[in-house]
């Protein structure tokens, strides 16, 4: 009697990120490839937090990003990920980025289900910023908050997991020089604290 092959069980495409997220790991910064231009350790930091929110693709899971408001006051038309500060109201981080992805985007919080965070990241705005991983259930269709979001996209997750994409330009700032990530796709240039924390993520991915 012939022996039948066991049947293989594809792997979550996730999985090998969601393995490593309890790993220990250092906060990032604006200033990673500057750190002589970073302010003193003890200067106070605002809590925030933003949603790195999977959703399923046709190939693979997909990040939700959004093109700020050109009409904002602080950093207009730039690349972003849902979030914001933390406000007196909110249980948790992880509820500050359920409601500020509700607000920005339409994504209701029962559509997420948690999964992890990555370390914290420090912004030169002063800010503290906890990146929130969450799965989406389900087809989600966004409905942008025109006062905030321009547009709303999504990148593939191999596309953000390698640290290969991911390449470090300049730009002056106070009459410094200061260096930052940037993240290619398409039309989009994403860069600074977003690039950084995406990058973040590809490093957990590889740790």
């Amino acid at each position: 009697m012939a022996e039948i092959a066991p049947v293989r069980l594809f792997e979550d495409p996730l999985a090998p990120l969601l393995r490593r997220l309890d790993r220990p790991a250092h906060p990032s910064s604006d200033y990673d490839l500057a750190p002589m231009l970073a302010p003193s350790p003890r200067t106070p930091l605002k809590p925030a937090a933003v949603l790195v929110a999977f959703v399923e693709g046709a190939r693979e899971p997909e990040v939700l990003l959004t093109r700020r408001s050109a009409a904002l006051r602080h950093h207009p038309g730039q690349i972003s990920l849902p979030g914001g500060r933390h406000e007196p109201g909110d249980a948790d981080l992880f509820a500050t980025a359920l409601r500020e992805a509700e607000e920005e985007v339409g994504l209701p919080a029962s559509a997420v289900t948690p999964l992890g965070r990555l370390p914290e990241h420090r912004t030169v705005t002063g800010f503290s910023v906890t990146p929130i991983l969450g799965r989406v259930q389900g087809s989600f269709a966004p409905r942008p908050d025109r006062r905030e979001v321009d547009e709303v996209f999504r990148v593939p997750f191999s596309h953000l997991a390698d640290p290969g994409r991911y390449r470090i330009e300049e730009r002056l700032r106070n009459g410094q020089s200061r260096p930052y990530y940037v993240l290619p796709w398409g039309p989009y240039y994403i860069w600074g604290a977003t690039a950084r924390i995406l990058r973040g993520l590809a490093e957990r991915v590889h740790s």
